[in-house]
């Protein structure tokens, strides 16, 4: 069984920076993938970053690529999602998730933490 927890959401306003952590517990040693979505009220979730456990390769949705970084720490079981730039869009609940071994798809999700920006 493996646990995912966020934390690091608020409210931000332009000009502040925001960093989001999520850390893995439990039979981590299943994970390939960590992966950040987001949803935005009355929008489908939709994807955001994501980091390969065990190497350093990203992906990032056009959305955000320039503007957010998806880093580890060594351990390999925290994952943040650094943000700046914001865009109104930027409004969401953020949710980590995670692909485990033989599974191409994220099957492993947290409970969501609330970015909001403000106008």
């Amino acid at each position: 069984q493996v646990q995912l927890k966020e934390s690091g959401g608020g409210l931000v306003q332009a000009g502040d920076s925001l960093r989001l952590s999520c850390t893995a517990s439990g039979r981590t040693g299943i994970i390939t993938v960590l992966g950040w979505f987001r949803q935005a009220p009355g929008k489908d979730r939709e994807f955001v970053a994501s980091i390969t456990r065990s190497t350093v390769n990203t992906q990032y949705a056009d959305s955000v690529r320039g503007r957010f970084a998806i880093s580890k720490d060594k351990t390999m079981n925290t994952v943040f999602l650094q943000m700046t730039n914001w865009s109104p869009e930027d409004t969401a609940v953020y949710y980590c998730a995670a692909k485990n071994r033989g599974s191409s798809e994220y099957s492993l999700w947290g409970q969501g933490t609330q970015v909001s920006v403000s106008s």
